[in-house]
């Protein structure tokens, strides 16, 4: 019997040492499942879209995927790119070759492409206050929004404003421009908008024709660095007459009005997801593929679509991805996680536009990004790219039988007529992301757009006070609200704060390799798992062995 059980603890021990790994023969083997490899990567540059890129930054971390990105403005994230001190940058222009001081603006020589990521509208957001009340449904022509940031109307009196507004005067307060003092493409899009649409108001003031990233600063201007700067200061203790530009999801998350901005058919409206989409409906976008300018975008019929519907300033924000084969800064975990971090925003991640005060990518530009996106791949052939459906993204302006069309744009209510040059103005609030309309069947909008009679938050209109002076608040002159939450997440929206000045390369923290399981953890815990396998079996073996043999022992003495 001794015999025989030693025989099984020595099968046993034989079948625990076959298990153990690498021990088995290489042909019984299992082969071991592919697993995604993803390290961090890092950008900088635009703050127009930071808002939804950090919103879906946080939204693809509990995949392992890793992304940091610092605004700045666009001119720091196109300079940090051509520097190779990023992997990658969004602006909301393309480079320009040489900038407005004479340095360059170019990629230096860097390989690159650009890459549609969301649509938006340039708001103008403003603290103008009535007996300590906020104005929130003021209205401006483009022509007096020119004029008011070239100094040509400092005051909030001034009869064009009135007019603009039919009728209803405003204190005798000065005007502040709030601009931005960093390289902008916030600052760059208004500024092509007024030379494109009002050269003779802005082309003097700027000294020459075209635009500009830096803001000229004159007269009572406010120079701040990044959209959430101006906003700030717009929003704060002493920002009672001033006014600025920014995205339209900055006043939204901060509860703020916005102006309503006449466009070519005579009506007032402000830059919620519908007006952008019916504007944008009218971009020229560059469809040469071998184009360094492949769909980068041409505003011109923007600003004068005559839909009564479109928001004039609105426009496409950019992500500028490297392609080149031989990119120092780039490895095939870093292109598989910009692959697929760009794969969920321009998915999933457009869903989310709309609330968060943008406008989603229409998909003939989700496709196009998607083409773009292959050339990582082509750059580097372990990049996985498989199961991409664009049709499969469920964005609200994809119409699957026509890829050209935009489902948002066709479904925009039309304006209310007391919105119309001439009649009104209405008595809703703005800054909302409600489409003004009279009619009760519109996407999420409520039938409130009768004329105004009380100034929104507003007392009735009266006529300009004379010589007394700025109506001075003792309050904060901030709106405690609580910010939006995502209808889909119930995540707070507001909370999302960045240095708006960037960092340099050499703060960026040292790339991370991340995955979803490591192969040495797979073996080492193999190893442990088995070897305890063993002692199972074994030791009880072993110890009755033992227990047997010793009464043998004894009474052999």
């Amino acid at each position: 019997m001794n015999r025989v059980r030693a025989l099984l603890v020595l099968l046993a021990g034989a079948a625990c040492l076959l298990s153990l790994p690498g021990v088995a023969a290489a042909d019984h083997a299992a082969p071991l499942a592919p697993r995604t490899t993803y390290a961090q990567i890092e950008g900088t540059g635009s703050t127009w879209s930071e808002l939804i890129v950090q919103q879906w930054i946080a939204d693809v971390d509990a995949n392992g995927m890793k992304v940091v990105y610092t605004g700045g403005g666009s001119s720091k994230g196109r300079k940090d790119f051509s520097q190779s001190s990023t992997d990658f940058a969004i602006s909301e222009i393309p480079y320009q070759g040489t900038d407005e001081q004479g340095n360059a603006d170019t990629s230096n020589g860097r390989e690159f492409a650009y890459l549609p990521i969301v649509a938006g509208g340039t708001a103008f957001t403003y603290q103008l206050k009535i007996g300590g009340q906020l104005v929130r449904n003021l209205r401006l022509s483009g022509d007096t929004i020119a004029k008011i940031f070239t100094n040509q109307i400092t005051d909030w009196s001034d009869p064009a404003i009135t007019k603009d507004n039919n009728g209803r005067a405003f204190p005798k307060l000065p005007i502040t421009p709030v601009v931005r003092s960093d390289g902008s493409g916030t600052t760059a899009q208004f500024t092509l908008w007024m030379d494109k649409q009002y050269p003779d108001i802005w082309r003097p003031f700027y000294g020459k024709s075209g635009l500009t990233s830096y803001y000229p600063r004159k007269g009572r201007a406010i120079g701040q660095a990044g959209s959430d700067q101006v906003m700030n200061t717009i929003s704060g203790f002493a920002g009672n007459g001033t006014i600025g530009y920014v995205e339209y999801s900055y006043p939204l998350n901060k509860d703020y009005p916005v102006v309503k901005v006449l466009n070519k058919a005579g009506y007032y409206v402000e830059p919620t997801q519908y007006n952008t989409a019916v504007a944008l409906t009218k971009a020229q976008i560059n469809q040469d593929p071998s184009s360094q300018l492949y769909l980068t975008q041409i505003l011109d019929n923007v600003y004068t679509n005559p839909d009564p519907r479109a928001y004039p300033i609105s426009s496409y924000s950019y992500m500028i991805i490297p392609t080149g084969a031989s990119d120092t800064r780039m490895t095939t975990a870093k292109r598989q996680t910009l692959a697929d971090f760009m794969y969920y925003s321009l998915c999933a991640g457009q869903t989310k536009a709309g609330p968060y005060g943008y406008s989603p990518l229409p998909l003939n530009l989700v496709q196009a990004g998607f083409d773009q996106l292959a050339k990582l791949k082509a750059a580097d052939p372990l990049v996985d790219i498989t199961n991409r459906d664009v049709k499969s993204c469920n964005n609200p302006t994809f119409d699957g039988k026509n890829l050209s069309k935009n489902k948002l744009a066709q479904i925009a209510p039309q304006p209310a007529e007391c919105d119309k040059d001439g009649a009104g103005p209405c008595g809703t609030d703005t800054g909302t992301n409600e489409p003004s309309t009279d009619d009760p069947a519109s996407p999420t909008a409520s039938q409130s757009s009768a004329p105004d009679q009380t100034g929104g938050a507003a007392p009735p209109p009266v006529a300009a006070p004379t010589d007394t002076g700025p109506v001075v608040d003792p309050d904060t002159g901030e709106v405690s609200t609580p910010a939006p939450v995502d209808a889909g997440t119930g995540a707070d929206q507001g909370t999302t704060t960045t240095t708006s000045t960037g960092q340099q390369a050499a703060d960026f923290p040292q790339p991370t390799e991340l995955q979803s399981s490591r192969p040495a953890d797979d073996k080492t815990f193999g190893w442990v798992a088995v070897l305890l396998l063993c002692g199972i079996i074994l030791l009880p073996g072993l110890m009755l062995s033992s227990f047997r043999k010793r009464p043998l022992r004894r009474g052999a003495r």
